[in-house]
């Protein structure tokens, strides 16, 4: 069994958190987001994977290693130009002739790997597509099932009308499981989707293509600044299981100060007397001055939060300064060395 994760996207919808940052090691809970993927695979005994690249792939490389310390093994390929879906996962595993679970890099879940894996071979299938249940799935592309879990049909956004008349709301969760015939059909060197070429090309071969349908599982996309931040609620909430928080243990925090059970302060950062951390997530090195307030919100490494500044429901790149009584709120995203002065709103 090998894994392929889809990883070479600049990540440009997550910007600017991005721009210095390849969005597959972004810090998720002040970890590499991708060492969640990692996980989850190693669980369900994937020790084999490899990771496509694209933007930046030396510094997913030189952070990740050969895996070992995960207890993978990791390869990486840099795709030459953009190659699409398809297109990455041909280049990427074009002599692989096992089954393999490919991932989007951009996916948080706590899916059993594993249980989709057995659901894959008992139906004996050529393809299988991991679907999520969405509350509005008018701006996904839904996929239609069969009562025996076999996909019939894709609908790319339907309207409100179109909905009305359909009883599913699954989307594509970006998780395939996928037997080696499946890049025959895939042409070489070529950019190519699996959701625009490949997955019709299933179904009009009429090979057995299932649907592994989520349903207490944990499924989020991160791969835009409100959902990065609000799957950090999610975890902090408790939604999310089976991985370990790291809490870090070396943080210096006043006596006087404020800091709630749910927020996770990482080594060397320094919180002043009556300060308040609630319901956040510090990176390592942060400072956060008399009186600042963090609320609800995510602060990379190395941020100095002056006196009297308020973060409320925010994101916060490395290296940062929020000046004094500054007020950073609302869904803000400061990139990297972001500096704001005294007072300043946003």
């Amino acid at each position: 069994m090998h894994a392929l994760i889809l990883a070479g996207g600049k990540g440009t919808r997550l910007r600017p958190l991005t721009v210095y940052t390849p969005k597959p090691i972004v810090p998720f809970l002040n970890r590499p987001f991708l060492l969640y993927q990692l996980e989850i695979l190693q669980r369900a005994g994937i020790e084999d994977i490899t990771l496509s690249l694209s933007y930046q792939p030396d510094k997913i490389e030189q952070i990740l290693g050969d895996g070992s310390e995960y207890g993978v093994r990791l390869r990486f390929i840099t795709e030459p130009s953009p190659m699409g879906t398809g297109g990455a996962y041909k280049f990427a595993a074009h002599d692989v002739r096992d089954t393999t679970v490919v991932l989007n890099g951009d996916i948080l879940t706590d899916l059993d790997i594993s249980a989709a894996i057995a659901f894959h071979r008992a139906k004996k299938a050529t393809a299988t597509i991991v679907l999520a249940p969405v509350e509005n799935p008018s701006a996904y592309g839904l996929v239609e099932t069969g009562d025996d879990d076999r996909v019939l049909r894709f609908r790319e956004k339907p309207s409100a009308e179109e909905l009305a008349g359909l009883r599913t709301n699954t989307i594509n969760a970006g998780i395939y499981i996928l037997e080696p015939e499946v890049l025959d059909l895939i042409p070489e060197g070529q950019n190519h989707s699996f959701e625009y070429n490949v997955f019709p090309d299933l179904l009009s071969s009429e090979k057995p293509f299932y649907a592994y349908i989520l349903k207490d599982e944990y499924w989020r996309d991160i791969g835009n600044p409100e959902s990065y931040l609000q799957g950090h609620h999610d975890f902090l909430s408790g939604r999310i299981s089976g991985f370990e928080i790291e809490t870090g243990g070396r943080a210096e925090i006043s006596h006087t100060a404020i800091v709630d059970r749910n927020s996770i302060i990482d080594d060397d950062t320094i919180v002043k007397p009556n300060a308040r951390v609630i319901n956040s997530v510090i990176g390592k090195g942060v400072l956060v001055e008399e009186k600042a307030i963090v609320e609800n919100s995510v602060v990379w490494s190395h941020t100095r939060i002056a006196h009297g500044a308020e973060v409320r429901r925010a994101v916060v790149g490395r290296s940062c300064h929020i000046g004094k009584n500054v007020s950073v709120t609302d869904g803000a995203v400061l990139g990297d060395k972001t500096s704001l002065t005294d007072y300043t709103k946003t």
